[in-house]
């Protein structure tokens, strides 16, 4: 007996599949990756048609319904009754309050500072904004690290410090106009750049590039590069540096090692509930 013209084909949304090993049938982790994509997409428009859902997922407009459908039954999505765009609903709340109020990025940090340290044998530091200065909350120094100082609690300018300069740049204008007049560019060694407008120039070249780097301007024979960690809402709330002697942590050896850096940074921005908005982050 031949199959009907009308029969779903084995690739249609409405297949029968057969469950795996685990009980889970392959098309219902797609509906589960489906569903957190709509609400990635619905977070980052702040508001979507069915029709543009569809379009984002590359699925017909009767999948997309029974999605936001689904979602919305569950207060993740809501649909205003005036017909605006579905957005996300409170429920997301609901599920948001369930995280620990208290999640350290130092705890989320630390086992990549530790590989950073493993890997690139030189010291690495995660830092915040504290009271217009960078302070280290977090070290781990690499196998062949000679010096054996503890930059733990240490208040650093941000000026002249490559992790600095990435909670610098994360700033708006005018919080960083204000926090740079209170507390001066003062120079730390002849490197320091004491020059407000050559600042601004170089952290617009640390937001283009996604790292800073210092080379012996807050203490002589020490160089730094750092990448930026960012919350749920895309602010930076501290960097991780890679620092060394500079005879042996030369620019090179700096440039080489940044990509390990960015993803390192990038890990740790995700478990702090970071989503950028292409794989490159």
């Amino acid at each position: 007996m031949s199959l009907s013209a009308h029969s779903p084909s084995p690739t249609s949304d409405t297949a029968t599949e057969q469950p795996s090993s685990d009980g889970v049938t392959p098309g219902g982790v797609q509906s589960v990756d489906r569903a957190i994509t709509v609400l990635e997409v619905l977070a980052r428009t702040g508001g979507s048609t069915v029709t543009e859902v569809a379009a984002e997922l590359g699925v017909h407009k009767s999948t997309a319904s029974r999605l936001l459908g689904a979602l919305e039954s569950r207060g993740l999505v809501h649909h205003p009754s005036d017909g605006s765009p579905y957005q996300l609903g409170f429920g997301i709340l609901r599920l948001a309050h369930a995280i620990p109020g208290r999640l350290s990025v130092v705890a989320e940090a630390h086992d990549e500072i530790r590989e950073l340290a493993r890997t690139h044998s030189e010291t690495v530091n995660l830092a915040v904004l504290r009271e217009g200065r960078a302070v280290n909350v977090d070290q781990e120094m690499g196998p062949s690290t000679v010096s054996t100082h503890d930059w733990i609690g240490s208040l650093t300018p941000l000026h002249a410090t490559a992790s600095g300069k990435v909670l610098l740049a994360g700033l708006p204008s005018d919080e960083r106009a204000q926090l740079l007049r209170a507390h001066g560019l003062p120079a730390l060694t002849a490197r320091t750049i004491t020059s407000r407008k050559q600042l601004e120039r170089q952290l617009i070249d640390v937001v283009s590039r996604g790292y800073a780097t210092v080379c012996e301007e807050f203490e002589i024979g020490l160089n730094s590069v750092a990448v930026p960690v960012r919350d749920h809402l895309g602010t930076v709330i501290a960097s991780i540096s890679v620092s060394g002697p500079a005879f042996r942590f030369t620019e090179q050896h700096m440039a080489d090692l940044v990509e390990d850096l960015k993803k390192a940074g990038l890990r740790v921005s995700r478990r702090m509930g970071y989503a950028p908005l292409d794989a490159s982050g």
